[in-house]
């Protein structure tokens, strides 16, 4: 076990290192950002309008196109799977070892990934697929075997499907429902199995109906549970407003002059900064990793390039604004230097100021909000890619096992079970960078073809209805 457990650090050591992942998803998204023209910085406005707001196709009653959920419930679904632990253990992670300097990274992650989220998102709209259920199923594991003729195509759909189904287990799964138990017995004293056994029903409930049931849940929830954390997060900067411009000031000068000792921090390298705030971005942030292009492919859309948009702008409300929140409240209240490690370097943070008292409690209720969400979104991913693989009579029984997992992983220690889950993670964002990078031609010819037409994204339904990209 020993030794198994070894090879498993070395191996999530290496496809999160220097020489595989980190150069390959920054690689792909600063090409993808150059072929798009910049594409998430010019359409970020239309695109925030368009998801946020006007929340589906139309708002003057016409049909919203083919699809099982609106937009926006793709939207908060594929938010409910990114905005979870990492969101508050990762960012603290990739500070608490790689220094202020990593918040510049994990921006750096998220701002090129948008790039990279918009055409996985892209991809899947436009090569779903209807299924014997006559649901939408689409994602990496649909357009890499439709999109890339041949073998090289179908090796590539089927590695991502695979990879996708089991690391739903780990990283959507276990460790999620591991962190919700400990966190709410560290802090109110809730015994892990009663904890296991009420996320056991939750999720049994929702995955029954579907995706429909889940878009109606996470276009709900997700908000309400942004929103709480935010507003915490304000009411300690609020508190602390006069150390923001020097946070700022650390993040730039730390990300490319790395971080000297000070209190209980070790010190840190550019390398180090740069590691850690790209592996925790993408860990934050799923782009390129390919699963919210699971999602997207369900949305009610009459043009992929619309869908791509709105997926897109889960990125930016994830690290931009969310990540940054946590980032931000960590530095300027100095719990950076503690020593502390994850949650807990949060729970200090935000322990200081107005929430001296309930810091606790408020990163608990957190925990549980973001890590419950992202079950419920890596549930719907795990098994678009088990179905695609054995078709849809597996649909039932895997998500039957996935949740009775819940209760495995809020009772068990974890700890190698998170280094198998970095490495699946890791292991599915390879063949869909791949997908991305021999795509790109396709999705620059059709994304300009589009916005050449609607540049902001204004045209009704009927305009699109001769323009809609063959399949």
């Amino acid at each position: 076990m020993d030794s198994f457990a070894d090879f498993i650090a070395a191996a999530s050591s290496f496809v999160w290192g220097p020489f595989l992942l980190i150069p390959l998803l920054l690689g792909t998204g600063l090409y993808l950002t150059v072929r798009l023209k910049g594409l998430q910085f010019r359409k970020l406005g239309p695109a925030l309008r368009l998801g946020l707001l006007q929340r589906k196709e139309s708002s003057a009653g016409e049909g919203d196109g083919e699809g099982d959920i609106s937009h926006y419930q793709a939207l908060t679904t594929a938010l409910a799977a990114t905005v979870g632990v990492g969101n508050i253990a990762g960012v603290a992670t990739a500070i608490g070892i790689g220094g202020p300097g990593a918040l510049f990274w994990m921006w750096v992650t998220g701002l090129l990934g948008m790039a990279s989220k918009y055409s996985e998102a892209f991809l899947g709209s436009k090569f779903r697929v209807v299924d014997e259920k006559g649901e939408q199923r689409g994602g990496p594991q649909e357009y890499l075997k439709r999109g890339i003729r041949g073998p090289l195509g179908t090796i590539l759909a089927v590695a991502f499907a695979v990879f996708a189904a089991l690391a739903a287990f780990g990283i959507g799964n276990m460790t999620q429902t591991n962190t919700i138990a400990q966190s709410l017995d560290d802090t109110f004293g809730v015994p892990p199995l009663a904890t296991g056994i009420v996320i056991v029903l939750f999720v049994g409930v929702v995955l029954l109906g579907g995706i429909k049931r889940i878009g109606a849940v996470t276009a709900s929830f997700v908000p309400m549970m942004i929103v709480f954390y935010i507003v915490a997060g304000l009411l300690v900067l609020g508190a602390n407003v006069t150390a923001i411009p020097d946070a700022f000031a650390l993040v730039f000068t730390d990300a490319f002059t790395g971080t000297a000792a000070t209190g209980g921090f070790v010190g840190s390298t550019v390398a180090l900064a740069l590691q850690y705030g790209v592996a925790r971005g993408l860990f934050s942030n799923e782009s390129g990793l390919g699963s919210a292009a699971i999602v997207a492919a369900a949305a009610k859309t009459h043009h992929p390039v619309r869908q791509g948009l709105v997926s897109m702008t889960q990125t930016f409300i994830d690290t931009i604004i969310v990540v940054s929140f946590t980032g931000l409240v960590i530095i300027t209240s100095g719990a950076w230097t503690t020593g502390e490690e994850g949650a807990a370097m949060t729970s200090t943070a935000m322990s200081s100021g107005p929430l001296a008292q309930f810091g606790g409690a408020v990163v608990a209720i957190a925990v549980v909000f973001f890590a419950l969400s992202t079950v419920i979104g890596w549930a719907y991913y795990g098994e678009r890619c088990a179905t695609s693989l054995f078709g849809i009579k597996v649909s039932l029984p895997y998500r039957a096992i996935f949740t009775l997992v819940c209760l495995v992983g809020a009772v068990w220690e974890l700890d190698l079970v998170w280094g198998v889950a970095d490495v699946l993670n890791g292991l599915m964002a390879l063949p869909n960078l791949v997908g991305l990078l021999l795509l790109s031609g396709l999705i620059a010819r059709e994304t300009k073809a589009y916005l050449a037409k609607d540049p902001d994204l204004t045209d009704p339904p009927a305009a699109l209805e001769d323009f809609a990209p063959a399949r």
